[in-house]
């Protein structure tokens, strides 16, 4: 076991993967000689060269589009967006050709890239610089979505996304990249449908993702401490949800909370809760309960920002109110 940051178990994924198979390769804005703006891809370029580690011009939809050109011939790209919130302007290449293509070519084409890049409000960044576009993207067929949260996860579902048939969006956490953890040194991989249970309980089913399941761990350090006992569910993969693992939770604490960094209207909760409702309906003590973020554009100033986004302590209420209503 080695202790490593978020970002080098990127860059261990994208090292290893490269060197296993010659039609890997990565492209994007400074990926190349500056090593990526938040260093994930350091050391590649003198590796692998400039024909696969490409550094592109600030064209998004252009490099994006030819990305996916070149999935379709047989190579498989991994698309850096500097900051995820720039891919919207590679919205039409990710959504009308990455996603659709092996579809509306009758399957004679296959699509084997990842997008990946660093999303999320992170400190003082502005509004432009603090998307969360997971669920932008999450109405778009023929995508998977991933949200990576440790170091051990990252690893092993980025090499995964590289190895898929089909086109993988890899949303990064702005602040996880300095987050440490032992890793294993042998090789291992991660499935991307599959939800991680984080903690067993009875009380009631957190559900949760990327950063935010930081921030539920957090608020169930005190919650153990008044005697509450919650499970909490890292869901990982947000296209397809593993809605198995949720039911197996939900059919035993009969009590949800979705915490998410995600805008509240239209946000990845509002399909779980309706998913929900749809599966599990008759499993429920109570209805569903969802923390998000407000629905306004993320303030520069520092104190406002951190209002805006689910924090321990409202985690704590939320799960002491459902509890205590337990008939």
């Amino acid at each position: 076991m080695a202790e490593t940051l978020l970002f080098n178990a990127l860059r261990q994924a994208i090292d290893e993967e490269m060197s296993r198979d010659g039609t890997v390769y990565v492209l994007g804005e400074d990926v190349g000689q500056y090593g990526g703006s938040y260093k994930v891809t350091k050391g590649l370029y003198e590796k692998y060269g400039e024909l696969r580690v490409l550094d592109t011009p600030i064209a998004e939809n252009s490099f994006t589009g030819m990305a996916v050109g070149s999935a379709m011939t047989g190579l498989k790209p991994i698309v850096e967006g500097m900051n995820m919130g720039f891919l919207l302007l590679a919205f039409n290449q990710i959504a009308n050709n990455a996603g659709m293509l092996r579809y509306t070519s009758g399957g004679n084409f296959e699509i084997p890239m990842v997008i990946r890049g660093p999303g999320g409000v992170g400190r003082q960044l502005g509004a432009e610089h603090s998307q969360r576009l997971e669920a932008y993207f999450q109405a778009v067929p023929g995508l998977k979505i991933v949200a990576c949260s440790t170091p051990y996860n990252a690893k092993g579902l980025l090499k995964s996304a590289i190895r898929d048939r089909n086109p993988v969006l890899f949303f990064e956490h702005v602040l996880l990249y300095n987050l440490k953890e032992d890793l294993p040194e042998d090789e291992y991989l991660l499935p991307l449908n599959q939800a991680e249970v984080v903690r067993r309980g009875e009380d009631v089913t957190i559900l949760t993702y990327s950063r935010m399941r930081h921030h539920v761990m957090q608020a169930v350090k005190s919650l153990e401490k008044k005697g509450f006992d919650p499970e909490v569910i890292d869901l990982i993969s947000l296209k397809p949800i593993d809605y198995d693992t949720l039911g197996e939770s939900i059919r035993k604490t009969h009590r949800v909370i979705i915490v998410e960094e995600c805008m509240k209207t239209g946000g990845i909760a509002a399909e779980i809760i309706a998913s929900i409702n749809d599966r599990f309906f008759d499993e429920l003590d109570a209805p569903v309960l969802r923390l998000s973020s407000q629905d306004i554009p993320t303030p520069y100033n520092g104190r406002l920002e951190s209002l805006t986004i689910v924090q321990p302590k409202q985690i704590e209420a939320a799960v002491e109110q459902m509890v205590a209503l337990r008939v």
